[in-house]
């Protein structure tokens, strides 16, 4: 059985929607790490959405966490989840793990303009 097809179109099954997710590639899961921009950058940008990167400055929105803002400290591709400075849990142990979220989760308040190629991609505009 293959596990990944590039001519998969969809579906509406969640079990292969899940599946399609799971065995995608890095390149099509980054994709997929995408959150709401913040109705100043929607009007500046001229898009809805944008790929989570490091040093983007995030707003919780659900969750435990919610109306938190803090700044991306990781991007997980692999599980789909982000983890967001200051937002951690203490373990038995007193150590602290910081908490994975998932990026439909949070609104983008503030984008890291470092990248030049990013850049260029968020002003653009869509057709």
């Amino acid at each position: 059985m293959k596990a990944f097809s590039k001519h998969w179109k969809s579906s509406v099954k969640p079990a292969k929607q899940r599946k399609y997710r799971i065995n995608a590639p890095l390149h099509i899961k980054q994709k997929l790490v995408r959150a709401h921009l913040s109705k100043v950058l929607r009007e500046k940008y001229g898009k809805r959405t944008a790929g989570l990167r490091v040093g983007d400055k995030v707003k919780v929105v659900r969750g435990e966490y919610s109306k938190r803002e803090e700044k991306v400290a990781n991007v997980d591709l692999k599980k789909g989840r982000i983890q967001i400075d200051g937002i951690e849990r203490t373990k038995k142990d007193g150590s602290k793990v910081a908490i994975p979220i998932n990026p439909s989760n949070v609104i983008i308040i503030e984008i890291n303009n470092e990248d030049k190629k990013r850049k260029t991609t968020l002003e653009r505009k869509t057709k």
